[in-house]
């Protein structure tokens, strides 16, 4: 077997030659030479991300005041104002590296394939990325709209990147990632500015149908937040166990449903009881048969109870 040559020197007289060598060349080397182009070039680089920020920003502010002069969406604003400064800041650290002395195909190259790699690993990420654009470019809500989404109800407060962040009416906080929304049904409660309410009220079979009906309607036509066009109409919907059921249709502005659906049960309950009108509950009458009863009408075992009891 050959003999394995050493990496270090064995000897003194080598080791202290090489130092020789190494202190000779640093002594020869132009300090100020490569400080000068070094320091020339690290300050370019650091000139161009400074600066390049600064213009990223200045442009991403510029463009969400542009798009908020135009009435835009609070929500597309915002989106449109992250995406550029995200893109502008992706060509500053480009030019900075170029400046730097890195080949920007070969820096182009690296990053095409890091971020096919990132792709693949961050793939769920990157659905929620592209269901957010899909939700500010088709627009099934906006900011302040009250919705409902994959069974949860709120109002929309802010459409990010990834995310979308709800609120409910006590004050709870929702945050459901985009891909969720885009593949759930959604239901916009406030997407038109008026909605029919829809009041169901029972009347008992021996009542008059159309004084119950003219109390129906002078109770929606009293009420301020009902709109006078369309105007409200009385239907009958069902012949309950009880009850006839009719059914108040009235139209008002989408703000004032809840207030206008109080008011409208509290008249109908008052106009009713006023003219006489009975409001039925749901009763059911049960009729019990025993076989083997005495006479008394009393089952046999409970007669004989009684009859211990009197004994």
């Amino acid at each position: 077997m050959s003999a394995v040559t050493p990496i270090l020197p064995t000897s003194t007289a080598e080791a202290v030659g090489l130092w020789a060598k190494l202190q000779s060349r640093f002594e020869k080397a132009d300090w100020m030479g490569l400080l000068e182009a070094w320091g020339l070039k690290l300050l370019s680089v650091l000139l161009i991300l400074v600066v390049g920020v600064w213009i990223a920003r200045k442009l991403s502010n510029g463009l969400a005041r542009v798009l908020e002069r135009s009435n835009a969406d609070p929500i597309l604003v915002g989106f449109l104002r992250n995406i550029a400064y995200f893109g502008l800041l992706i060509v500053v650290i480009i030019a900075a590296l170029a400046q730097a002395g890195v080949n920007p195909a070969s820096l182009l190259a690296v990053l095409g394939a890091a971020g096919l790699a990132i792709a693949l690993a961050l793939k769920d990420s990157l659905s929620n990325f592209a269901s957010g654009v899909m939700l500010i470019l088709l627009r099934p809500f906006k900011a302040g709209d009250y919705v409902q989404i994959a069974g949860l109800e709120g109002t929309i407060e802010q459409v990010r990147v990834f995310q979308t962040q709800m609120r409910t009416i006590d004050n709870r906080v929702i945050v459901l990632p985009n891909s969720q929304i885009t593949t759930a049904p959604i239901v916009n409660f406030t997407g038109r500015p008026t909605r029919r309410l829809d009041l169901v009220v029972g009347v008992g079979y021996d009542d008059d149908l159309s004084a119950a009906r003219a109390a129906l309607l002078d109770v929606a036509n009293a009420n301020e937040r009902v709109l006078k066009d369309p105007s409200a109409d009385v239907l009958v919907s069902a012949l309950g166990e009880s009850s006839v059921q009719l059914t108040l249709r009235a139209w008002v502005a989408t703000s004032d449903v809840l207030a206008a659906k109080s008011e409208l049960l509290e008249g109908l309950h008052r106009e009713l009881r006023q003219r006489g009108l009975s409001i039925p509950f749901p009763q059911r009458d049960l009729h019990v048969y025993h076989h083997g009863t005495e006479p008394s009408g009393l089952p046999k075992a409970v007669q004989d109870a009684l009859d211990d009891g009197d004994r």
